[in-house]
């Protein structure tokens, strides 16, 4: 069963967070009643730096996502800024 930690609980038994964690699975952290993280332990892929089993195709997804042609557009600064544009020239 997965446990729901306060904040202020789980910084105090942070140890025994991580231990419910391997063996209970995923521990949800709340701040006033509401979920804010979620604690979850590495399995032996993830830990030895391989792939992830819950790989959800982002990196994928960036890496076939299209080119933009001639690269990103200026980004036009105020000429009072005293700066040069963040892309390109103006």
């Amino acid at each position: 069963m997965n446990a729901v930690w306060q904040v202020q609980e789980a910084k105090s038994h942070f140890s025994e967070l991580v231990e419910c964690a391997q063996r209970e699975g995923p521990q949800l952290i709340t701040r006033h009643g509401r979920p804010v993280a979620r604690v979850v332990a590495l399995g032996d892929t993830e830990a030895a730096g391989t792939e992830a089993e819950s790989d959800d195709g982002f990196i994928e997804f960036l890496l076939n996502a299209p080119k933009l042609e001639g690269g990103l557009p200026a980004m036009p600064r105020s000429p009072e800024a005293g700066r040069p544009p963040l892309f390109g020239e103006q």
